[in-house]
């Protein structure tokens, strides 16, 4: 009896599921056939699938609404997309299309903001919340911005040191109005990290001091918002209610000397999807948040505050995908196989290879083959340059094929919309000089057609050359 790939898959997990299907024995992507993108673009090509964006920020907001209407909260719930994750301008613009507030983390991203104003994305009402490290040119920025009129723009302090930087410059503008600033908390890091304490935020046990010394009573700033951010993300874990718990009480803390903090702020941390058996009840962690703050507040008789999450890796991560195509298997000793990939995995998921992230891997033809475990080699120089960890049995099971099989291999890692291109370098110099790839771009008409473009064809030799300095 043949055990084929569509049986390893159909007794593992549940399948079909969302974003996933087949249709005559190929995947599909949303309903859209990935057989098709391939016949149309080559290989290798990325694209970005932009109603999964607005697919995920109506997720979060209606659950977080469902949720303060479930438990009576008298606070209003806040989406802000971290531009950080994908500054792609059709992401934003996506993004923005369902009203989400911004989270910038630089400079630069001040001026993205201008460009998007000018642009007429976004209003000056929006609300923009600066994080990162202030730099004298990042605060500087920050002012032009305010000074153009953005009345939501809250500064969330990073260090005890940036009110110092903040007030040098302020001291040399003619406005008094009081600038809204936030505090981040730096939290304690999980036991198995490398650190004790977060080098991100302020000690929760110099906030109130810290607040009491060079906010409560200044000229400059008032306090809006109280900031935490779990690396590890929202779970439902000790260590996870542990650090909310703590900071939920600086907050009370902070609320009962200051008439206008109003905002608590979550951070990031909403997991994706990186594998087929993934389970995770937004609803129940939603709830438990909203109703433990409201407990909290009402036990301490201050009132509920409006919640924020940044949610970038959550908004844009479950858009993106890549596909390869299978150039050679290459059978190296009795039990390792290797299937060569027409690009470098170093190059295009990074975080697969720096900070070993999963993705959802899966091929998009030869379903009904029987399968084996391999190894996925790019084709750099590189020894580092490969995948080989899945969630089954901690192997890679893909299709086995003939070699002389007409039709090639094909292979797509899925979910890659955030960060991967950022920390990649799109369009710059790649390790071995190997090209960024073709980048799709995939949309819906009004009647819900499939709409798709190229945004960029894949790096020529001429671009990487003028980059380095050749033929100038």
């Amino acid at each position: 009896m043949k055990n084929t790939y569509f049986d390893l898959i159909d007794q593992s997990f549940y399948f079909p599921q969302e974003g996933f299907d087949l249709r005559d024995g190929n995947l599909t992507f949303h309903g859209i056939s990935l057989k098709h993108l391939i016949e149309k673009h080559g290989t290798p090509f990325r694209f970005i699938y932009l109603p999964k964006i607005g697919d995920q920020i109506k997720k979060a907001r209606n659950l977080f609404n469902r949720a303060i209407k479930k438990n009576g909260y008298k606070g209003t719930y806040h989406y802000c997309y971290c531009t950080k994750c994908n500054h792609f301008h059709h992401v934003v613009s996506e993004a923005l299309k369902h009203n989400v507030n911004l989270e910038t983390s630089s400079t630069f991203d001040i001026d993205l903001i201008i460009n998007l104003y000018n642009e007429k994305k976004i209003k000056k009402d929006r609300i923009i919340v600066h994080n990162g490290y202030k730099t004298d040119d990042y605060l500087s920025k920050i002012l032009e911005l305010q000074a153009l009129g953005f009345e939501n723009s809250i500064i969330i302090f990073d260090s005890v040191k940036e009110i110092d930087r903040l007030e040098k410059i302020t001291n040399k503008l003619s406005s008094k109005k009081k600038i809204k600033i936030g505090l981040r908390m730096a939290i304690n890091e999980e036991s198995q990290s490398a650190y004790y304490t977060s080098r991100l935020g302020i000690r929760h046990t110099e906030m109130m001091d810290f607040f009491l010394n060079n906010i409560k009573n200044s000229q400059r700033v008032q306090l809006k918002m109280l900031h935490f951010f779990v690396d590890s993300g929202i779970k439902d874990s000790l260590y996870y209610w542990g650090e909310f718990t703590k900071a939920l009480s600086l907050y009370v803390e902070l609320k009962k000397n200051c008439k206008t903090l109003d905002s608590f702020n979550l951070g990031g941390g909403f997991p994706i999807r990186n594998h087929l058996g993934f389970e995770y009840n937004y609803e129940y962690l939603i709830n438990e948040i909203v109703k433990n703050i409201k407990d909290t507040c009402d036990k301490e008789g201050v009132e509920e505050p409006d919640i924020y999450t940044e949610f970038g890796k959550y908004t844009v991560g479950e858009s993106g995908a890549i596909i390869f195509k299978v150039l050679e298997q290459k059978q190296q000793n009795d039990t390792e196989s290797w299937y060569i990939i027409d690009n470098s995995l170093m190059n295009t998921i990074p975080d697969a290879w720096s900070i070993h992230e999963k993705f959802i891997l899966l091929p998009i033809n030869k379903w009904n083959n029987e399968y084996k475990r391999v190894n996925i080699g790019g084709i750099s120089c590189d020894h580092s340059d490969y995948y080989n960890s899945e969630d089954l049995n901690q192997e890679v099971l893909l299709p086995k094929y003939d070699d002389k099989d007409t039709e090639p291999l094909y292979l797509g890692f899925f979910h890659t919309g955030a960060y991967q291109d950022a920390i990649s370098g799109y369009g710059g110099i790649k390790h071995c000089l190997i090209p960024s790839p073709k980048h799709v771009i995939i949309d819906r008409d009004a009647k819900g057609n499939v709409v798709d473009y190229v945004y960029r064809n894949e790096q020529s030799g001429e671009e990487m050359f003028k980059i380095l300095g050749y033929n100038q």
